[in-house]
């Protein structure tokens, strides 16, 4: 079972004497699957693994609603500032941030979102958010959080537009999507003022914060997502792990969906568990929603 698919990026670099004995993966994150399918790809991966992550039960709830609701815990356990009327700006809008932004907005923040991808940009537009490119946002944002999965998205000549006092934090998978040692390079001054808070005072006079170290701010200053999203996503993983074991010699060595099945079944047995009963279709409606003749 991984996270980010640094197992098993290791065993095919460092442990490959150790593949034969394994039967198959998963894999926890989107910044994980898209290795994943590189390697793919490539022809590099040597066992099947099911992407976990794309499973509805994990990112519509994990991703959104604990990614959402930790990171800002770990903002405000750093930080103590106020998120009401601050200026918050969502770097990448999937289902991170999507979370994050809603979150935000929720607590009064006047969200704007970075995307680069246009249909997530106008989702976003539709969505309520104001919208921009991270070169105009970085001049106006009080806080940032990057939750993109990439490389440098706040960068040198981004640090040099910030305001006074601008708060930096990453939520992304990697600690690269903040260009830390740009940052080093350029202060004048740097100091800790408070646990998981270094304070860097640039030529200009201005002061930037940057959390965790451009770490994950959802697990360094906060305790991650809560037991009750990351209960689907350990489902997930563990069902996927049970179907690997049973339909493993029909498998060939790509990245697997998990089977819909498990996904609705999750779905069930988590509203079960929050005493919540839905209805369910008569044989009539599941004809005539099977039909293409009926009702016309």
């Amino acid at each position: 079972m991984d996270d980010g698919a640094d197992l098993v990026n290791t065993l095919h670099s460092k442990r490959q004497e150790l593949i034969s004995e394994i039967l198959g993966g998963t894999e926890e994150t989107t910044t994980g699957v898209i290795r994943l399918k590189a390697m793919e790809a490539e022809g590099y991966l040597k066992f099947p693994v099911v992407a976990v992550n794309d499973a509805l039960t994990k990112h519509m709830f994990d991703n959104r609603y604990g990614t959402g609701q930790s990171t800002l815990d770990g903002i405000l356990r750093a930080t103590n500032h106020l998120i009401a009327g601050s200026v918050l700006v969502v770097i990448g809008y999937g289902w991170c941030g999507r979370g994050v932004a809603m979150r935000a907005r929720g607590m009064g923040a006047r969200v704007i979102v970075v995307e680069t991808d246009a249909l997530r940009a106008l989702e976003a537009v539709m969505d309520g958010y104001e919208v921009m490119d991270i070169d105009r946002a970085a001049a106006v944002g009080e806080i940032f959080v990057t939750v993109t999965g990439n490389w440098h998205v706040i960068d040198r000549r981004h640090f040099e537009v910030m305001k006074d006092g601008a708060i930096i934090a990453n939520s992304g998978h990697f600690d690269v999507e903040i260009n830390v040692e740009a940052l080093r390079e350029m202060a004048t001054a740097r100091k800790e003022v408070r646990p998981q808070v270094e304070e860097f005072t640039l030529p200009s006079g201005a002061r930037i914060y940057l959390l965790s170290d451009g770490r994950l701010v959802n697990l360094a200053s906060a305790e991650g997502h809560p037991p009750q999203v990351m209960d689907m996503s350990f489902a997930n993983q563990a069902l996927a792990a049970h179907w690997l074991a049973v339909v493993k010699p029909e498998l060939k060595k790509r990245v697997y969906s998990v089977p819909q099945e498990i996904d609705a079944e999750i779905a069930r047995r988590k509203l079960e568990a929050m005493g919540i009963k839905i209805g369910t279709l008569t044989a009539e409606q599941k004809e005539y929603l099977a039909s293409y003749d009926v009702g016309t």
